[in-house]
């Protein structure tokens, strides 16, 4: 084979597809590869591709934010169809030839190690394996940094509190479920025919803040406003890394989650994903002929310019310094973030290789930031990690 992918979701799908079409004979592996998938993603519309067909948006919204007051962010915000998505990717993997069974390494160039003692091999091997990174087994440091939310489908008569027709809830602040301690926000986004997710989400913290706290707090917040979820309502656990550094598996291509492509302060990966399959499979088509070096540099070059790398290293100082802020300022930190410009947000948020745009962002908020929260931002650059959430932290 040409290349072999590991991982069969959306980022997996999509650049499998993508080096089909371009003529390289291409393998997928994943242990369930028609395993439905779960999750809700969520995105900036104007961040999906353009060719992806509108049947695989569930929704679309107008996003807004409420810190200390509420903010419009002046952008569409997309929620996928998400059984939609996976049909429309899979009807794009002709030729592409799919095995069952789960990868636990890369002993050496172009070859994958199965669970089962067998082996798949291929010029070019790519983890798509998500948050668990199968084939890039290098010991992390310390505990990592975690998203993590409970949600509840709800009708939208039931979320009209926080949503309404046409309207997104990126977050809200508020400590309406009563509790103090480590800060949780209110997400609530239509999912299309009526329904609504509304899920308490903590943002990141070191080590993720249990589902149970987030369950219990999500209930609270509903009781203060005179709901009472359904028994019968389908609920949403969420829990993943934001803080992967880069692919190391020697050899290997990371691509999507894995990459990583996320966004440390939204989470959002798929977009990029889908945007840059594409690119990486010509870099690998046009590349291969030359050898399995040449276009594994090639397709790295594509995801990781020197831009995005500079970029990616700022958002985790970014991220760095939101663990390290006393919980009771968090909601202060994004009312502030959310006056920045809209196009210093937009940067912020969105292109992982705009440096200039990031450095404009950054810096607008550095100059408009009390001298407190300046140093808040910049130790984080000089410090080591916060070891952990579970104690305080002041410094």
């Amino acid at each position: 084979m040409d290349v072999v992918v590991v991982g069969a979701g959306p980022a997996g799908l999509a650049l499998a597809g993508a080096c089909a079409r371009r003529g390289l004979v291409t393998g997928l592996l994943d242990p369930a590869p028609e395993r439905p998938w779960t999750a809700t993603y969520g995105t900036w519309s104007r961040e999906l591709p353009a060719d992806l067909p509108a049947s695989v948006i569930a929704a679309r919204a107008a996003g807004r934010v409420i810190a200390r007051t509420e903010h419009h962010l002046g952008w569409e915000y997309a929620v996928l169809d998400v059984p939609a998505l996976q049909a429309h990717l899979t009807d794009r993997l002709a030729g592409v030839r799919r095995y069952t069974g789960r990868a636990v390494g890369s002993p050496q160039p172009g070859v994958v190690a199965l669970a089962d003692g067998t082996t798949l091999r291929a010029r070019v091997v790519v983890d798509a394996g998500g948050r668990w990174r199968p084939l890039d087994r290098t010991a992390s440091r310390g505990r990592p940094a975690e998203q993590t939310a409970y949600g509840l489908i709800l009708d939208s008569a039931a979320a009209a509190p926080w949503t309404r027709p046409g309207d997104a809830l990126f977050m809200d602040w508020r400590a309406d479920h009563g509790e103090t301690g480590w800060p949780t926000f209110l997400y609530a986004v239509p999912l299309g025919g009526d329904q609504v997710l509304v899920e308490e989400t903590s943002l990141a913290r070191r080590p993720g803040l249990p589902l149970s706290t987030l369950r219990r707090r999500l209930h609270a917040r509903l009781a203060r406003h005179g709901i009472a979820a359904p028994k019968d309502a389908r609920s949403e656990k969420v829990s993943f890394r934001v803080d992967h550094p880069r692919h190391r598996g020697p050899g290997v291509l990371g691509f999507g989650a894995a990459a990583p492509l996320m966004h440390p302060a939204t989470g959002f990966s798929v977009a990029a994903s889908l945007t840059l399959a594409p690119r990486v499979a010509g870099a690998l088509a046009d590349r291969l002929p030359q050898g399995p070096d040449q276009a594994l540099a090639a397709a790295q070059a594509v995801l990781w310019p020197p831009a995005a790398q500079v970029v990616h290293r700022f958002r985790r100082i970014g991220l760095e310094a939101l663990l390290r802020m006393p919980p009771e300022e968090i909601p202060d930190f994004f009312e502030q973030f959310f006056t920045l410009p809209d196009s210093h947000r937009w940067a912020y948020l969105t292109g992982r290789d705009d440096l200039r745009g990031h450095v404009a962002a950054l810096g607008r908020l550095f100059r408009m930031a009390s001298p407190r929260l300046r140093r808040r931002l910049v130790l984080p650059a000089v410090l080591p990690p916060v070891r952990t959430n579970d104690a305080r932290v002041t410094t």
